[in-house]
């Protein structure tokens, strides 16, 4: 029953929307699931920026991963769903939990839970679409790689609150950049000659 909800999922985006099986467009709900994700990121926010001047730092954030323009669709749904997963991780840990309003920690993970099972059902099916797979393994370990530069981060600053404000402003900056991915890849429709 478990594998069956994803299946009939998959069905339904294939077989719905303009360009039935010929593309993977993002549904509507994907896009609000952003903003609210954004704004929870927003509220998040227990200390004044200006107080950690001093702990800010350069994840190196891969910008040309997000950038959309030269990505085709399989390429920009994996980096999405990248995206997602490695701040869900993030902000599903112990000490994500002791830093943050558990009230707001869980809608986060849960708004980022419910835009990585939508992007999954596109994720397969772009996939089977298009071949990509090496382009899409570079996105990936981009991806990887800045996160893991964020929790060396957190680690060596012993997870002080000042080190979880400046990671909370870098993700919101990083999914700000996928939100806008997420707008060009809902407004392509599968056509790659749109922008």
């Amino acid at each position: 029953m478990a594998l069956l909800l994803p299946l009939l999922t998959a069905l339904v985006m294939c077989s719905c929307g303009p360009v039935g099986s010929l593309g993977c467009d993002l549904p509507k709900s994907q896009s609000r699931l952003s903003r609210k994700t954004l704004v929870l990121l927003d509220q998040m926010r227990r200390i004044s920026t200006s107080l950690c001047l001093e702990d800010r730092n350069d994840f190196r954030f891969p910008r040309e991963m997000v950038n959309g323009s030269q990505l085709q669709k399989a390429q920009a749904v994996s980096v999405l769903h990248e995206m997602l997963q490695q701040i869900f991780n993030l902000f599903h840990t112990e000490r994500s939990s002791a830093a943050w309003n558990p009230s707001l920690l869980v809608r986060l993970r849960t708004g980022l839970h419910q835009q990585l099972e939508h992007l999954e059902t596109c994720l397969v099916q772009v996939m089977a679409e298009e071949d990509s797979d090496s382009v899409m393994e570079n996105s990936t370990l981009a991806l990887r790689g800045y996160f893991w530069r964020i929790r060396l981060y957190l680690q060596e600053k012993n997870y002080s609150d000042c080190a979880w404000e400046v990671v909370r402003v870098e993700v919101m900056n990083s999914f700000s950049s996928s939100t806008n991915l997420q707008e060009k890849l809902g407004s392509n429709n599968g056509d790659p000659g749109s922008s």
